[in-house]
């Protein structure tokens, strides 16, 4: 079984990230999705950004790895757009993470990454907020960092087309992502 964290987006911690952790664990996983805004949710993607900022994203971060500390050294790191940030920033730190799993979002890929570790990307095609430049970027680094990367785009979605509550919104798009991540989550169990 293998365990995983999902860090939220800039709306907060919401039904996107609670049906994701209920997913994976009807899939046989455990799953978390801690709460980095202590309660707050966003009725905006603007609001979201207000939130962000007022709390800070140190101290972002610093909820997110307190929120680390009770789970196993290979815990996987996922995230939702900032969420994927808010994954980066702590991977540096658990080498012994068995994968990473970016939603929405492209974030840092640490400078220490192990070689082989299973990582996906999870993208709308076209994203708003990930341009095609720093997208195609981001591809050459992961190509270099060694890491086991890859890279999955659902063109005709919205940024984030997994959540049901949002007007970007693609069910199929959705469907096949959870597939992959549900997969993606079985092979890092087989490999432990």
């Amino acid at each position: 079984m293998a365990t995983v964290i999902f860090f939220h987006s800039v709306y907060g911690l919401r039904s996107l990230e609670h049906e994701a952790v209920e997913r994976v664990q009807a899939a046989g996983h455990r799953a978390f999705a801690p709460d980095l805004y202590d309660g707050l949710i966003a009725r905006s993607i603007e609001e979201g950004f207000e939130f962000k900022d007022e709390i800070g994203w140190p101290t972002i971060c610093e909820r997110a790895e307190w929120a680390l500390a009770g789970l196993p050294a290979s815990t996987v790191l996922a995230g939702f757009s900032m969420g994927a940030a808010v994954a980066a920033s702590l991977w540096p730190k658990r080498q012994n993470t068995a994968g990473i799993l970016f939603l929405h979002g492209i974030a840092a890929i640490a400078d220490n990454a192990r070689k082989g570790l299973p990582m996906q990307l999870h993208l709308a095609d076209p994203d708003p907020f990930e341009p095609e430049e720093d997208v195609a970027a981001w591809r050459q680094v992961a190509a270099r960092s060694g890491t086991a990367a890859e890279i999955f785009r659902y063109p005709g979605g919205g940024h984030l087309y997994t959540d049901a509550s949002l007007p970007d919104y693609d069910a199929k798009a959705a469907d096949l992502t959870w597939k992959r991540v549900i997969s993606f989550l079985d092979a890092i169990d087989a490999q432990t």
